[in-house]
């Protein structure tokens, strides 16, 4: 999905609305995670997940975004990123990534989660876990007078030191008017390289671990990515701000 237009840096004003939408996302996964159990489909969820974002007010980042049918963005065990929502029932001991973005007052949020269905095994938890941590070390290479490498190198060392792959061919972004942004922000790299970072930028830092190859293909709907092997992969993503500290995740509840 990565297409779209060139980032500008964001006033504080600015970052204050995209806060605002970033917490709609945040609401929107949370009632989506809360929702997650045996039995219920991926359409079900979708449903979940517009109707938190119509409710405060925003609107789907992602419907009709490229021709892209739902409101959300699914994946269920083996498949990474980009699912279409249907009739799909989860199962115990699945995993679900649940990728959504709301627009509110001409700007975008988008975030990403991995959720647990029942009781799943220990060697899936540890790909949650892993997935979550390499969003963390990406996150805290987001400051001024770093580089978009810092950050793939941060997720890529710390994914690979776990025994996990790195997905190449999607990676996070720029966000702000438009939900996808330049520069591009790999989930792999050389730190040191790559766009300088500066205050009021506004990145989504999003890895996506797998447990076997970090190759990757689309299925038949073109939309719904899965791994080669048929491992399994988990993803995590939120949106950030670069500040003269501390960076700042936006799609916090």
């Amino acid at each position: 999905m990565a297409r779209g237009g060139t980032m500008t840096l964001k006033s504080p004003q600015e970052i204050a609305k995209m806060r605002a939408a970033g917490r709609v996302v945040a609401q929107a996964l949370e009632a989506m995670r809360a929702a997650v159990r045996p039995g219920i489909t991926t359409a079900q969820l979708d449903a979940i997940g517009e109707a938190t974002i119509r409710k405060a007010g925003a609107k789907p980042s992602f419907k009709g975004l490229y021709d892209f049918p739902a409101s959300v963005c699914v994946a269920v065990n083996d498949e990474v990123v980009h699912g279409i929502p249907g009739k799909k029932a989860l199962k115990n001991g699945d995993i679900i990534s649940l990728d959504t973005g709301a627009f509110l007052d001409g700007w975008h949020g988008d975030a990403t989660i991995t959720v647990p269905v029942g009781e799943i095994d220990a060697e899936i938890e540890r790909l949650v876990e892993a997935t979550y941590g390499a969003l963390l070390a990406g996150i805290d290479q987001c400051r001024s007078g770093r580089r978009i490498g810092d950050i793939g190198h941060a997720i890529q060392e710390y994914a690979e030191s776990r025994g996990y792959g790195v997905v190449r061919q999607y990676v996070g972004h720029a966000i702000g008017r438009k939900i996808h942004e330049d520069p591009q922000v790999p989930n792999y790299g050389d730190s040191g390289t790559g766009t300088l970072l500066r205050r009021g930028m506004v990145l989504t830092i999003e890895p996506m671990l797998t447990m076997g190859t970090y190759e990757t293909h689309a299925l038949p709907d073109k939309w719904t990515v899965v791994t080669n092997d048929g491992k399994w992969a988990a993803q995590f993503e939120h949106t950030v701000a670069i500040t003269d500290g501390e960076p700042e995740i936006l799609t916090l509840l």
